[in-house]
């Protein structure tokens, strides 16, 4: 569920509405009101929802669905600057209007002079300009986190929990009713007692499949400090955003088990928390012994479903590779997919050249950023294709 539009949204709304009555299509105030209703029904992030909202509430004529999907499109879509023109002559020039529409004649200012004829002077070609929602934050949307001042890290902090977060599923051992091959005997034969035990009827069963556990460990070491906080308020989203069950953990020198605190009411009490909780707060940074004391102490009873781990940090180590190497193939082998997020990696003159990344990269089954809004969104979308294959080999 997500909050009724408001702001910008509710705005761009009404302009979209008048954009469609100009176009021929039969948009009223009622209709409108029905879909602003709607909104607060669907997932507002997911452009399809969005998208077929509106067409199932705006749109009442087969006729004028390719018209709606044009001026959809053209609405709502990205652009690379903040505010755009759109001339309504471009769309409705291939359309007729189902019914002639009739305009009362213009009113004449007291300042508009006349022609040279003595006739009105012809009024300009109306131009809609319009303030787009995704254009107007797609600045904030891309600027790294280290760079955001405190006003755009508090909308940062608001627009994040609004993502949508859904993780990929996997098969499990377990049958559940339902339209596959395999019959279900004693359901079938209960099922057609009433024809005196003759079988008539065939139950069947099917696959049942399971949300994957999600276990995230992240860095809070000095070198990631000020993507730290950011980043803590990005795993209170994901761990309250999802449905399974989400441990999270947090390192520096050592690991700290931060879970409990995370699943306070208010964000910012737990994320106050987990700061009292985490003895080694910006200290140094040993992600092998880390991810021994995990490997050893939690392993076994976190990742044996089928668990995702994430990994934060950027990857700067001061302890031993070796170590580092050993345990990153230890915890690939204990888990079915093992992702290193890296706030480093959004720049383009990264590269992983440190000693650690070198030991732990051929462990990583995805290498991805997590610097900014889009890279969220991208790991958002990253999750929910997760299929029920382990890879091979590392995804660059």
């Amino acid at each position: 569920m997500t909050d009724e539009p408001s702001g910008h949204l509710l705005h761009n709304l009404l302009l979209f509405g008048r954009l469609l009555r100009g176009l021929g299509l039969e948009v009223n105030p009622g209709r409108m009101m029905d879909w602003v209703e709607a909104l607060a029904a669907i997932e507002i992030g997911r452009r399809s929802d969005f998208y077929y909202a509106a067409r199932c509430l705006l749109v009442h004529r087969r006729e004028d669905v390719a018209l709606f999907d044009q001026a959809f499109n053209l609405f709502w879509r990205k652009p690379a600057e903040g505010w755009s023109t759109l001339d309504l002559r471009d769309i409705r020039q291939h359309v007729r209007p189902p019914h002639p529409l009739i305009q009362p004649p213009p009113l004449r200012q007291p300042n508009q002079t006349d022609g040279g004829d003595g006739r009105p002077a012809a009024p300009e070609t109306p131009i809609l300009e319009i303030s787009q929602t995704y254009s107007g934050r797609e600045l904030l949307r891309r600027k790294d986190f280290g760079e955001l001042s405190a006003e755009e890290l508090a909308e940062v902090k608001r627009l994040m929990a609004h993502l949508v977060w859904r993780l990929g599923q996997r098969r499990t051992r377990r049958l559940r009713p339902g339209g596959g091959r395999q019959v279900d005997w004693r359901r079938s034969l209960r099922r057609n007692f009433r024809y005196g035990g003759e079988l008539l009827e065939w139950a069947r069963r099917e696959a049942k499949w399971k949300p994957r556990p999600l276990v995230i460990i992240a860095d809070v070491s000095g070198s990631m400090e000020r993507y730290t906080r950011l980043l803590l308020s990005f795993i209170y989203s994901l761990a309250g955003g999802l449905a399974q069950p989400v441990e999270a953990f947090v390192f520096s020198t050592r690991l700290t088990h931060i879970t409990r605190q995370l699943r306070t009411g208010a964000a910012d009490l737990a994320l106050r928390l987990v700061a009292q909780q985490v003895p080694d707060w910006s200290g140094g940074t040993r992600i092998g012994e880390a991810l021994k004391t995990f490997n050893y102490d939690w392993a076994r009873r976190l990742l044996g479903r089928g668990a995702v781990v994430l990994l934060i940090s950027d990857g700067w180590d001061r302890g031993e590779p070796e170590l580092l190497g050993q345990e990153m193939a230890r915890l690939q082998r204990s888990c079915y997919r093992l992702i290193w997020l890296n706030p480093l990696l959004g720049s383009p003159e990264y590269r992983p050249l440190t000693r650690g990344m070198q030991a732990a990269l051929p462990y990583v089954d995805d290498f991805l950023p997590v610097h900014n809004l889009v890279s969220l969104e991208d790991l958002a979308d990253h999750l929910l294709k997760l299929d029920d294959r382990r890879p091979f080999g590392r995804k660059t």
